[in-house]
């Protein structure tokens, strides 16, 4: 029913992606990162830094896709000036380096011409990548997505002309890969599972060539993706199989929470996916953590286990690096220099804590990644169940202990944090940080007036506390578990 393609529209079969090995068992033939979110570009150090990452991980694949940096979007038709070609040539090369295949791609959708100006599009189009063939760059990817257009057919008509140049010119290029303008499920369908007028021009534009289709799953960063709904999307492309730009851990949409958590289990065992990149935060180094649980999804689809990946990405990328960051005597002075006196504990499990209070993100068209500290969301599932159905007061009270001996190491943990991982990582994170150590405190204070609700000083303190974090918008953290705390305590005894 789904697919609405006549047979004429549709090839026989799909066409072998060129430079694209075929699976080695359920392993994702093309996987990496994308560096396509909005806000502040990368730095060329930690571009760098991120390749020799994909390098480590097991990551084949590096798309270069800034949507800020001017060359790549608004200013496309311009060749790059002298130093920033410069800094491209020392990324390809670093990518070579690492087995990373370094994708370019451009996003000319803003102002692209079709018909009359379209030639001399593609020649500005073919020029660009040419300066990056120079450099050694064998793969190429045209975006289409965020844009108002809609001619699918004149878009992939763009797509069509620019790959037959470029095999023209070049017999070593791998296959094309785009985004198209309509590129989640739910913008690429009626909403009765048919394809929309865009999604249907663009994709039966793209037949019989062996041009890579990317597209984000169910929504632009929805988690849950099934192998009925990756079916139900190609589908729409006529069985043409589909990459995925997984939306996790990028934070453009709501920078003031960081994405911390393992990639969730995605259909890609048997689900004949070419290729995933994942979308990472501008906090490189942080990102590193649910990018490394994406590398071990894609190197074994069918025995991934996100938590397992999740505490092992901690242990390497967030921990050891850290450590590595900086040297003792350096780290010893940086820490005589701060203030906080807390005893540090074990530094992975302190990361383990803070990043487990920062794993969902959500607003009212993002839901995706799991849910912020389940276990301590549990234990204030259990107080209150016992306070409600008139528990013992020894039950309940043990029960509020617990959940104040849990927020205490987690002040104790983000301390740690601060004292001990590198400077460069803490800025990424310094302000969750904080604010997590002030939702803990605040919620350990509240605790004490459940326990008694005539301490009128831990009242006064509760309001104070509430207020400061009322005011404090530059970040969040622990939505889903002391945010809850606290609004279940300001529901029982007030502000």
């Amino acid at each position: 029913m789904l697919s609405i393609f006549s047979t004429s529209a549709v090839s026989a079969a799909p066409v072998p992606l060129r430079g694209v090995p075929a699976a080695a068992g359920a392993a994702i033939p093309l996987c990496g990162v994308i560096e396509g979110f909005y806000g502040t570009p990368w730095t060329e150090d930690a571009r760098l830094d991120m390749i020799s990452f994909c390098g480590r991980t097991g990551f084949n694949a590096y798309i270069y896709a800034p949507k800020d940096d001017p060359y790549h979007r608004e200013k496309w038709r311009e060749p790059y000036p002298e130093g920033e070609l410069a800094d491209l040539s020392r990324l390809v090369a670093a990518a070579q380096k690492n087995g990373v295949r370094f994708i370019f791609a451009v996003s000319p959708g803003l102002d692209l011409h079709f018909g009359a100006g379209e030639d001399a599009d593609c020649a500005a189009m073919l020029a660009k990548f040419e300066a990056l063939y120079q450099l050694g760059v064998r793969d190429f990817a045209i975006f289409f997505d965020d844009i108002e257009s809609r001619d699918g057919a004149g878009q992939a008509a763009f797509l069509r002309a620019v790959d037959t140049d470029l095999r023209a010119r070049h017999s070593d290029i791998h296959s094309l890969i785009t985004v198209p303008t309509e590129y989640s499920y739910d913008t690429m369908q009626d909403g009765q599972g048919s394809p929309t007028a865009y999604t249907r021009a663009f994709a039966a534009g793209l037949t019989g060539t062996d041009i890579l289709v990317l597209y984000t799953g169910d929504g632009v960063a929805k988690g849950g993706l099934t192998a009925e709904s990756l079916a139900s999307a190609r589908s729409l492309y006529g069985g043409r199989p589909l990459g995925l730009w997984w939306n996790y851990p990028v934070s453009d949409y709501d920078e003031a929470k960081l994405a911390l958590g393992p990639i969730e289990k995605l259909p890609l065992d048997g689900g004949g996916v070419p290729a995933i990149f994942y979308n990472p935060m501008k906090h490189e180094r942080l990102s590193k953590i649910a990018l490394a649980t994406g590398a071990a999804l894609a190197r074994n689809p069918e025995t991934y286990d996100p938590e397992a990946a999740w505490h092992q990405a901690i242990q390497t990328y967030a921990v050891a690096e850290s450590r590595a960051a900086e040297s003792l005597a350096a780290k010893r002075t940086t820490m005589e220099s701060r203030a906080s006196e807390a005893p540090a504990r074990d530094l992975a499990a302190a990361m383990e804590t803070f990043a487990d209070h920062s794993t969902h993100m959500k607003n009212s068209w993002a839901d995706i990644g799991r849910p912020d500290a389940p276990e301590f969301r549990h234990a204030t599932g259990n107080l209150f169940a016992a306070i409600d159905q008139g528990a013992p007061e020894a039950v309940t009270l043990s029960r509020l202990h617990d959940l104040d001996a849990r927020l205490s190491a987690i002040e104790q943990d983000a301390d740690s944090l601060e004292q001990n991982i590198d400077d460069a990582t803490l800025d990424e994170c310094r302000p969750q940080i904080q604010r997590l150590k002030r939702m803990a405190d605040a919620a350990r204070c509240g605790l004490r007036i459940l326990e008694n609700t005539s301490d009128e000083t831990a009242h006064v303190q509760f309001r104070a506390l509430r207020k400061e974090l009322a005011g404090d918008t530059g970040a969040r953290i622990s939505d889903d578990a002391i945010e809850v705390l606290l609004e279940e305590i300001v529901a029982r005894v007030g502000e």
